[in-house]
C-alpha cells in the first residue's frame, strides 16, 4: 500500500511516500528556518506564507522521486496537530483537496505519535508497550504506548520544551538560532563539572520544567562577562556543556523511572532534539547497564519530515481509521 503524507506543523514543507508503512520512496523537505534566523524563533506568518508557496512542488517532487503518478497512491496522510494553525492549515486544506479529486482516504496523524514511530520504521521494531520520548522545539512528553493508536502521557514540560530551552540558552551565549545543534557542538569543547546548574523533575513526577535553568545560565552570563571576553577563554564551552548535561541528566532520569515504573524492555526516542549526539550516548550507556532496547531515529527523520506521518497513516489505516473532510488543525 502506498501512502502520500504531507507534513506542515511548524517551519518545513514535507511531503514523503511511504510502501506499507516502512519502504520510503521519497522523503521532500523544503525549510523556511533561513527567514527566521534573525528573529530567533519561528515566526507563524513566515511560515505559513513558505507552506503556501512551496507545498505544490514539494508534493510533485515527491512523487517524482518516488517514481509514481498521482494516481498510483492508495491513500493520503496528514499531519493535523499539534503545530501552528495557519501552517497546519495549509498541509489538511492541500490533503482535503487531493483526497475529495482522487476519491483516496484521507488518515489524519497527530505530529507528536509521528516522531515516536520515526525511530520504529524498521522490521524488526520493538514489541507493544514500550516507553516514547518526544523531545523538539515545541514539546518534551514522555508516553506509555501500546499500541500505535493507544498513547498514555506520563510526563510533559510544565513550561519550556527542551529545545526552547537550547533556544533561549544559544541566544544568551550568542550562539544564533537554532539552538540544539551549535550548543551540542560547543558541549564538546567543555567540562560538563565547570559549573553547576540544576534540573530536576517536577515534584517528583515525570514532568519536566526547563524555565529556571535557562534564567540561571541568564544570571552566570551576567555576572561573568568578563570572562567570558577574555582571549583563550572556555569559559563559553564550559555554560553549553554544562546547561546541556543538566538538561539531559533530568530527561534521562524521568525516561529511566518510565521504564522502571512499568518494567518496560523497550525506550523509542522522536523528535529534534534527539539527534543530540551527548543524549544518544547517556541513553545507550543507560540501556546497556539496564538491559532494555533503544531505538533512535536516522537523522534525516529526526526533524519534521512527512514519511514519518505516511508510515504512521499506514498502520492507522490497517486499524480501520479514516478521517473526513471535515477536519481541522489542532493546536
Amino acid at each position: 500500500m502506498i501512502i502520500l503524507g504531507i507534513e506542515t506543523s511548524c517551519d518545513e514543507t514535507a511531503a514523503g511516500v511511504v510502501k506499507n508503512g516502512i519502504d520510503i520512496l521519497s522523503n521532500v523537505i523544503s525549510s523556511s528556518l533561513k527567514y527566521h534566523r534573525k528573529f530567533g524563533g519561528v515566526v507563524p506568518e513566515i511560515a505559513a506564507r513558505h507552506h503556501v508557496e512551496n507545498i505544490d512542488n514539494v508534493i510533485n517532487l515527491s512523487l517524482h522521486d518516488a517514481g509514481i503518478d498521482i494516481r498510483d497512491i492508495d491513500a493520503l496522510a496528514v499531519t493535523d496537530g499539534p503545530g501552528l494553525m495557519g501552517a497546519l492549515l495549509t498541509g489538511i486544506s492541500c490533503a482535503k483537496s487531493m483526497s475529495y479529486c482522487l476519491n483516496k482516504p484521507l488518515i489524519a496523524v497527530d505530529h507528536l505519535k509521528a516522531h515516536i514511530y520515526s525511530a520504529i520504521m524498521v522490521k524488526d521494531g520493538p514489541k507493544f508497550p514500550f516507553i516514547g520520548l518526544v523531545i523538539s522545539g515545541g514539546h518534551t512528553r514522555l508516553y506509555l504506548v501500546e499500541d500505535f493508536d493507544k498513547f498514555k502521557l506520563l510526563g510533559d514540560t510544565v513550561d519550556d520544551a527542551v529545545g526552547e530551552a537550547y533556544d533561549k540558552v544559544a541566544k544568551i551565549l550568542g550562539l544564533g538560532y537554532p539552538g540544539g545543534p551549535v550548543i551540542d557542538a560547543l558541549a564538546k569543547k567543555g567540562n560538563i563539572d565547570a559549573i553547576r546548574f540544576t534540573c530536576k523533575a517536577v515534584n517528583n513526577s515525570l514532568d519536566f520544567s526547563f524555565s529556571g535553568i535557562k534564567t540561571a545560565v541568564l544570571y552566570y552570563v551576567n555576572a561573568h562577562k568578563a570572562g567570558l571576553k577574555a582571549e583563550g577563554s572556555r569559559l563559553k564551552a564550559d555554560i553549553a556543556a554544562s546547561f546541556q548535561e543538566a538538561v539531559l541528566r533530568v530527561i534521562v532520569e524521568n525516561s529511566i523511572k518510565a521504564i522502571e515504573k512499568y518494567n518496560i524492555k523497550s525506550f523509542v526516542v522522536g523528535g529534534g532534539v534527539s539527534a543530540n549526539s551527548r543524549l544518544r550516548k547517556m541513553m545507550q550507556r543507560e540501556a546497556i547497564y539496564r538491559n532494555f532496547k533503544l531505538y533512535f531515529p536516522p537523522f534525516d527523520l529526526c526533524s519534521d519530515n512527512a514519511s514519518m506521518v505516511a508510515g504512521l497513516a499506514y498502520r492507522l489505516y490497517k486499524k480501520g481509521l479514516r478521517a473526513s473532510l471535515d477536519i481541522t488543525a489542532r493546536i
